[in-house]
């Protein structure tokens, strides 16, 4: 049985502008965006650093397999400011995106994170709307309501009892999320979710936002150590131009 952890009720969904969270603190590093011959990857025009980063981003797509294979380094994407790499497509209108996503390195940081991006500009602190699957499987979705303001956003810890890994038939383990994906209507945004692979379906309440088209819509990554880059695979990716399509 599949559960949502929290204390003490087992569903977490926690409004992070009232976390009081500690913002990031930047270091030196490569400032970014700044690629100005366009870099075409799969299904994406560009891609580029957002924000302040130690160590460059990559990008590869593999066509026979078709996976995007994303690396980079990054403080967060969180507060005032985001430091990720991120490939995008400049869009207008309704949006679809999902993908599967999956981490190489079983021992990364657990608050590194995959994300799925639709934003303003390319600059540190657009107005944004993002949703996110984390290291350790924590899955958000996210606004930065106003360009250089504080993120806020919806959180959720999902487990269950019963399944490998655990300790004991009682042991509460972590489940990571297979696919995730954002939607797009008018200026509504709703997460979707597959757990195990069946259908994708809606997960938690959707936020308002409004972005003047066109806009840069994509995949990123964000290894969330300033000092260290690591890799997110996405797969089969879907990105259509009307809203409905998550798949």
């Amino acid at each position: 049985m599949i559960r949502m952890l929290a204390a003490p009720i087992l569903m977490l969904a926690i409004l992070s502008s009232f976390l009081g969270r500690t913002p990031p603190t930047r270091g030196p590093g490569v400032a970014g965006p700044k690629r100005s011959t366009p870099a075409p990857v799969g299904i994406f025009e560009n891609h580029v650093d957002v924000g302040t980063v130690l160590h460059p981003g990559s990008i590869k797509f593999d066509d026979t397999n078709r996976t995007y294979t994303v690396s980079g380094s990054g403080n967060n994407m969180w507060a005032q400011e985001d430091d990720f790499q991120f490939a995008w497509k400049k869009m207008s209108g309704d949006i679809s995106l999902a993908t599967d996503i999956a981490y190489p390195d079983p021992n990364g940081y657990g608050d590194r994170k995959a994300v799925l991006v639709i934003r303003q500009d390319l600059e540190d602190d657009s107005k944004e709307a993002v949703v996110a699957l984390h290291g350790l499987g924590m899955i958000h979705l996210a606004q930065r309501p106003e360009k250089g303001i504080r993120v806020k956003d919806m959180e959720f810890r999902i487990g269950g009892r019963g399944r490998p890994g655990g300790a004991s038939p009682d042991s509460l383990v972590g489940v990571i999320a297979k696919r995730i994906g954002i939607e797009k209507r008018g200026d509504s945004f709703a997460l979707f979710v597959s757990l195990e692979g069946e259908p994708m379906h809606q997960f938690g309440p959707p936020i308002n936002l409004h972005l003047d088209g066109p806009f840069y819509v994509g995949i990123g990554f964000c290894s969330h150590l300033p000092d260290k880059s690591d890799t997110a695979v996405l797969s089969n990716v879907v990105l259509e131009n009307s809203a409905g399509k998550i798949q």
